[in-house]
């Protein structure tokens, strides 16, 4: 039996930067997923190894289960239904077991999201057998939770097969957990992204779990549902940024001029309050529709100029404000800025030709164009093969 799972990416809506200083933030689901398959071989295939094969990549890696054992002697003493942190012996073992693959340089940024491979694969099924297959339509470290999908999909997959989660193998098609399984799902991701980034919010691991949209404000979550179909236009400028130093250089000048970026963090909290309230309101009409897409592009160009305040736009980011705002449309960064990705509101009355025409505008300045659904669904499983 072949179990698949699939995980959707994330953006921030509003409220980066400010919410690391007490101001609410809305992330919400997009329909751009990573999937993650996994197959135990039959005694037949007579193979004894864990295989990862990232396809999109085209590289492949492979642990003999007895190394697995000889590296990892606590193996199996972990339950699949407690979720548990990875220590720091286990983490240099992992590191050994990751070393030994020889991941070429260009790929090298990868190594932490092997290892976090290896401890959730070995946390919940030890050292047995299979081959994993993972492809994604999310572009790596662009700020989409690409992370967070990968370790929210494989989590779900490797519950799928455990003894933790009842399914329905002869469900034809995906289909979505229960709720205990969804939070079992949340807690073994977020212990992938602890290993991968070190202090993770949680915000990647939950939108990508649960979809729809989340409210994030010191510590605290609240999942919130969208009434509405909201389309953006992510443009990935495909500039690499250092998300720390940026979050640093705003701290570093909010101590310089703290009344000021007090005052920049206070309205931002209160576009995000107001955005979320916008999203979850009735709507009786396209008119409805159309008014409200109006007020949630406003409030979206005005957590950019608040961005720019906090001095984390870039170049490119501002390459693709002027280009959008030819064709009247809001525009704002996501995630850390300094580059990365983009996001235009594309309201549901404008014309596909005027869509495609500024998608070959944006294209042709090198950056890379998906157009994503928002606030849609969650983590799913299928299944193939008998069992």
């Amino acid at each position: 039996m072949e179990v698949r799972a699939r995980a959707p990416g994330k953006i921030i809506l509003a409220g980066e930067h400010a919410v690391v200083h007490g101001s609410t933030a809305v992330a919400a689901a997009i329909d751009l997923y990573t999937y993650v398959s996994l197959r135990f071989p039959t005694p037949a295939d007579n193979d004894d190894a864990l295989k990862l094969h990232l396809k999109d990549m085209a590289l492949e890696f492979s642990w003999p289960v007895g190394k697995l054992k000889e590296v990892m002697p606590e193996l199996g003493s972990h339950a699949a239904s407690s979720p548990s942190s990875c220590s720091l012996e286990t983490i240099k073992a992992i590191a050994s077991l990751v070393e030994e693959q020889s991941i070429p340089e260009a790929n090298i940024g990868l190594a932490s999201g092997i290892s976090a491979f290896l401890w959730l694969y070995t946390s919940i099924h030890g050292n047995k057998p299979a081959k994993v297959i993972v492809t994604s339509e999310l572009p790596l470290g662009s700020g989409l939770g690409s992370s967070a999908a990968f370790c929210v999909a494989l989590s779900a997959a490797l519950l799928a097969l455990s003894d933790s989660a009842k399914l329905d193998f002869s469900h034809q098609g995906w289909q979505m957990f229960g709720d205990n399984e969804l939070e079992l799902v949340n807690k073994w991701a977020f212990e992938g992204e602890k290993i991968i980034h070190g202090k993770p919010s949680g915000i990647d691991n939950t939108v990508s779990t649960y979809g729809n949209m989340i409210k994030f404000r010191s510590g605290e979550l609240t999942r919130i549902k969208t009434n509405m179909p909201l389309k953006m236009l992510i443009t990935n400028t495909k500039v690499g940024r250092n998300t720390k130093a940026l979050v640093a250089s705003v701290s570093e000048r909010t101590l310089r001029h703290s009344t000021a970026m007090a005052s920049v963090f206070n309205a931002v909290d209160s576009i995000s309050n107001e955005l979320a309230a916008i999203i979850q309101s009735p709507v009786s009409d396209d008119l409805a529709i159309t008014e409200k897409e109006e007020k949630i592009g406003e409030l979206m160009e005005m957590n950019q100029g608040l961005l720019q305040c906090m001095g984390v736009s870039h170049a490119s980011i501002e390459t693709v404000i002027r280009t959008t705002l030819k064709y009247k449309l809001y525009t704002k960064l996501t995630g850390a800025g300094g580059g990365g990705c983009v996001l235009t509101l594309l309201p549901t009355l404008l014309s596909g030709t005027v869509v495609d025409k500024l998608i070959a505008e944006l294209e042709s300045c090198g950056f890379q164009c998906l157009i994503a659904g928002i606030g849609g669904r969650g983590m799913e499983i299928s299944f193939s093969g008998s069992s």
